[in-house]
């Protein structure tokens, strides 16, 4: 089982083609924040429609993915 102390929400739409790395990048140069710090990190695309999660179980990262064919994810706004 994965736990984790925090979920951050990344409020501005994330490329959806961007995968762990890419992910890993933004999080450390634009939010000065590590993948590996025990915190589940969500990210989301324009339209809200696509959701991504990185989170480190301890040995590596996971990127966990959905798609939504219909409706929207509630974001919160900045």
């Amino acid at each position: 089982m994965i736990g984790f102390e925090h979920i951050w929400l990344v409020l501005e739409p994330t490329d959806m083609r961007l995968g762990v790395d890419g992910l890993s990048s933004r999080l450390q140069n634009h939010l000065g924040r590590t993948p590996c710090d025990g915190s589940a990190f969500a990210f989301t695309n324009r339209a809200r429609t696509r959701l991504k999660v990185l989170v480190w179980d301890g040995t590596g990262v996971w990127l966990c993915q959905r798609r939504l064919h219909r409706g929207r994810f509630v974001w919160p706004t900045g």
